[in-house]
């Protein structure tokens, strides 16, 4: 049939595969089973072949538990499932200990020698969805802290938890909660550091935040965020807003606010958010700056989008529209990838058939739905992000109080078809943009153009982009180039104002000729600092600036609207 000259004949039967395909996915919470089943033959195959390895493993990891509870150590104690001291104790210790035990042989013979690299993260990542299940800790009848939570409250806890438990449910339904949380509103609460809408186009909104010094810095602030999620990450409450610490300390900051698309939009691809939301506002900011160099920032996607546009404006080879934009001053890369080579844990998620499956998905409604995407992300730290929020919550009813940045967590945006497909294949499967093999105007853009003084910003726990991988930058650029590696995770290594407590970051320059190529020797090289990252920053960019004007000269001219505009506002069931 695929063959006949009757292509309607062969459209649906590509349309009934596809939704085979689509349906099998919901029964491996959407990975693909094509993608699972190279791994598990993979796996099944190494396993039968290496009878006397899998003896050994099972053998040292019994050796290790006994002679753990010999010396009376305690192999969980770096498990914040079992930090309450009444794991110490029987029946629980037991139960704990055995589960750690199988996790640790399941870690062992995923690993095995011979098996291809990506099939031995697909197998522990799923095998390790399993056992985060099946932990004792998630168990009540096991879980010594729920059981005395429970007698101490008499029930309450569990009372408490369980209608959480249905307020959740009836979220989910599109039902109203019946216990009323703490909101917080866009404007008023989050995003609200003052500025104005300056220009729009069909897919970003430009936000001109409004001068709270009498003298500014010359050069102006360009902020791409990510599209994954809404920009004010960057513009939360005024204690943690990034936006408003930049414009205290004297800088004209600009931002870009995503438009949340819909399905009309599933042909946008990665050139019109080249085109519509970094080069488009570039020459406004340009505009409206008379000229002088521009401080560019971007965000995670952001990030390498920025990193694509300096490197497009840096070719020899002008692209369109250049003569419109001004010198790019400098490049801050915030948690951004450059380099796709280590994806990270991100990579269990990228493989042919693992994108082909998406594709199908997106078809079927032309985005990826921000639900589906924040599965994605829940499953990369379902431990934790689910496992030992629902025990806290609906057993030990203790539900999070909302904070700003859960209520941004909570605001997902969708990402069209195209574009999204084109950023999988073209950045994570094919590592186009490092390899110099990415294409704009018809012509290959190589990063190694850049020669503007770049500061990048890796965090440890980063589970999206690794801090290794943020570092390439300063191997793919020919750039004086700043690395900070602060401590937190992908949202909260950057959400560092000053006096939030437990912060620290490395801190490390490296002239263009005298390269480090090795992370680990940097991070050995590195001098450690207590405390924000962003007054580094800030000092940095002053550094790289020409010095001060009055305020008044960076007034929004013919404004459209006051921030946050009216893009970070749209949101969808799905």
């Amino acid at each position: 049939m695929c063959d006949s000259p009757d292509r309607s004949a062969s459209d649906l039967a590509f349309a009934l595969d596809r939704q085979i395909e689509v349906s099998l996915a919901a029964l491996t919470g959407g990975l693909s089973p094509i993608s699972l089943a190279l791994a598990g033959t993979d796996w099944a195959y190494h396993m039968a072949t290496s009878p006397n390895l899998l003896m050994c493993h099972t053998l040292e990891t019994w050796r290790q538990t006994i002679e753990a509870h010999a010396a009376q150590k305690d192999l969980t104690a770096d498990d914040p499932r079992y930090a309450d001291a009444n794991w110490q104790t029987w029946p629980f210790s037991g139960a704990k200990d055995m589960h750690h035990m199988v996790e640790s042989w399941w870690s062992k013979v995923t690993q095995l020698r011979g098996m291809e690299h990506h099939h031995q993260d697909v197998m522990h990542f799923f095998i390790r969805q399993w056992l985060d299940m099946l932990s004792p800790s998630n168990s009540p009848a096991l879980n010594p802290t729920i059981l005395k939570t429970m007698f101490d409250t008499q029930g309450a806890s569990v009372a408490h938890g369980m209608a959480h438990a249905m307020d959740d449910w009836r979220d989910h339904q599109g039902l109203p909660r019946l216990e009323k949380e703490t909101q917080f509103r866009i404007g008023t609460d989050v995003a609200c550091t003052p500025g104005q809408v300056i220009h729009r186009n069909h897919l970003a909104e430009l936000i001109q935040y409004t001068p709270s010094t009498q003298r500014v810095q010359r050069e102006p602030i360009f902020i791409v965020p990510s599209w994954i999620m809404k920009y004010y990450i960057l513009d939360l409450s005024p204690m943690n807003s990034m936006v408003k610490y930049l414009v205290d300390q004297g800088h004209t900051v600009f931002m870009l606010s995503w438009r949340n698309p819909d399905a009309s939009d599933a042909l946008l691809d990665m050139r019109d958010y080249l085109e519509l939301g970094v080069l488009n506002n570039l020459a406004v900011v340009t505009e409206r700056t008379q000229g002088v160099p521009i401080h560019t920032v971007g965000y995670c996607l952001g990030g390498t989008l920025l990193g694509l546009a300096v490197a497009a404006l840096s070719r020899p080879g002008a692209i369109q529209g250049a003569e419109k934009i001004a010198p790019v001053a400098s490049m801050t890369l915030l948690a951004s990838q450059l380099d796709f080579s280590n994806p990270g844990e991100l990579g269990v998620f990228i493989d042919e058939p693992q994108v082909s499956l998406l594709e199908d998905i997106m078809a079927e409604q032309g985005f990826l739905s921000g639900r589906q995407m924040a599965a994605c992300f829940q499953f990369l730290k379902a431990r934790d992000l689910f496992w030992s929020a629902r025990i806290r919550e609906y057993w030990l009813g203790q539900p999070d109080v909302m904070s700003d940045l859960m209520f941004w967590n909570a605001d997902v945006t969708r990402m069209p078809a195209s574009m999204h497909s084109e950023y999988l294949h073209k950045f994570y499967l094919h590592n186009a943009l490092a390899l110099g093999q990415y294409e704009v105007d018809d012509a290959p853009v190589s990063l190694s153009d850049i020669r503007v003084p770049v500061f990048a910003v890796g965090t440890v726990k980063d589970h999206v982009t690794p801090w290794q991988s943020a570092y390439e930058v300063s191997r793919l650029t020919q750039s004086e180039v700043t690395f900070i590696l602060a401590s937190g995770g992908h949202n909260a290594g950057i959400l560092s104002p000053p006096g939030a407590t437990d912060r620290s970051y490395q801190h490390h320059t490296m002239p263009l000729d005298l390269r480090i190529e090795s992370p680990q020797t940097w991070q050995h090289m590195a001098r450690s600092v207590n405390g924000s990252w962003w007054p580094a920053w800030h000092a940095w960019l002053v550094a790289h600036s020409s010095g001060s004007i009055p305020a008044h000269q960076r007034e929004a001219l013919d404004p459209i609207a006051k921030a946050p505009g009216s893009y970070v506002f749209v949101r969808y069931d799905d």
